[in-house]
């Protein structure tokens, strides 16, 4: 099967054509947003971290500004910068443009003030959408998309409905040679065996359970317990009530392929198929993730209804939960509740799921783009701010 996307100078192919303007710290958050708002075609990306950070963060924060610039769902990039944060502002413009798409910077301090700031970047952006809307999507394969996998605001209805139904889509875009990117780390836990099981060869396998070692080490880093945060009061309210039963259900989204390889926070894959990547379950950090990996889609399985999009990165929501299907239908793109009802197989389902992704890829917007619910978002880091 084919759709149409937008192919970018390095090879990636985008499903949407947006202009990013980036925060490259959060003190220039305000700007780069009001940036974006005042150009149709532009989208901003902010975040919480940039300044005064252990050398492993900033450099994390440096590397998922690369990615996220460097994600073919945009065009070109503004960096919007205040002038004396930690990031390396200049090292990032030039590792985006590496991938020959145009990169401009505006810096607060260097022009004199937000109002100036603001002005200037809106010229830039302005020129920048102008250019962008003169590509035109070509024909591209099912092997083209890149599709991140996350679940969120888990219940019972979850794990036996929705996660597989992205299962079976993440196997039949595997098996045409595309790429898909099951993160959340913390939801491997209790079932962590069964993931390595996945894995390609032994190597891989002792990669996936060292992650997730090294995930609960953190949390007993500061005297905590994974366990005491997961699941959460929401889950268990959803009628989940071990990590093992969320981490059951959260694990089906990867489906049955073989696991590829083992990938840090935001790392682009390169390697095709099934691959892991280190990340925390929350929707923030992971979406930003997976779009700095290079997703061009994000397939979002959810049981009582995670609003959330990415303001880049198309997002598609589907539970299977008939009540939350009805409740909340301004944030859901799919319901698969059939499966539970019995009126409809999981292949059946994840049919559906797959159409559905294929005319997002091309341009259908999904429920979190059309209202807007794609800008809460930041940056995994891992040590204390300074």
């Amino acid at each position: 099967m084919q759709f149409l996307g937008y192919r970018r100078p390095d090879g990636q192919i985008g499903t949407r054509n947006y202009v990013g303007v980036i925060s490259t710290v959060v003190c220039a958050n305000e700007v780069a947003e009001d940036i974006a708002r005042q150009v149709e075609g532009a989208v901003s990306f902010t975040h919480h971290q940039g300044c005064c950070q252990t050398p492993v963060d900033i450099k994390r924060v440096n590397d998922v500004l690369i990615g996220l610039g460097k994600n073919p769902n945009l065009a070109a990039v503004l960096l919007v910068s205040l002038g004396c944060e930690s990031t390396a502002v200049n090292e990032v413009a030039e590792e985006i443009r590496r991938s020959g798409k145009q990169v401009e910077v505006v810096g607060l301090q260097e022009i004199g003030g937000a109002a100036r700031t603001k002005a200037e970047g809106m010229l830039i952006v302005q020129k920048m959408v102008a250019e962008a809307s003169s590509l035109k999507r070509e024909k591209c394969g099912v092997e083209d998309i890149v599709l991140g996998l996350k679940c969120g605001s888990s219940d019972t209805t979850q794990g036996l409905s929705a996660t597989p139904v992205i299962g079976c889509v993440s196997d039949r875009i595997v098996e045409a040679g595309g790429t898909a990117i099951l993160g959340e780390i913390t939801e491997f836990i209790g079932a962590e065996h069964i993931v390595a099981k996945h894995a390609a060869t032994k190597e891989i396998g002792e990669q996936i359970l060292n992650l997730v070692a090294r995930m609960e080490n953190r949390a007993k880093a500061v005297g905590c317990d994974m366990r005491g945060g997961q699941p959460t009061g929401g889950n268990i309210k959803g009628g989940l009530t071990t990590i093992e039963e969320k981490s059951l259900g959260a694990i089906a989204k990867g489906g049955t392929a073989p696991i590829q390889a083992v990938y840090e926070y935001g790392v682009k894959p390169d390697a095709n198929g099934l691959v892991v990547m280190d990340s925390p379950g929350r929707e923030p950090e992971i979406l930003t993730g997976l779009a700095a990996a290079g997703c061009n889609l994000i397939a979002f399985a959810t049981g009582r209804g995670a609003p959330q999009g990415f303001p880049f990165v198309p997002v598609v929501k589907l539970t299977g939960n008939a009540r939350t299907w009805d409740r909340l239908r301004d944030h859901m793109d799919l319901s698969v509740a059939g499966v539970i009802e019995g009126s409809e197989s999981l292949v059946q389902a994840g049919n559906r799921l797959f159409d559905t992704i294929v005319k997002v890829a091309e341009g259908q917007k999904t429920k979190a783009e059309i209202t807007g619910y794609t800008r809460a978002m930041d940056i995994y880091v891992t040590g204390p701010v300074i």
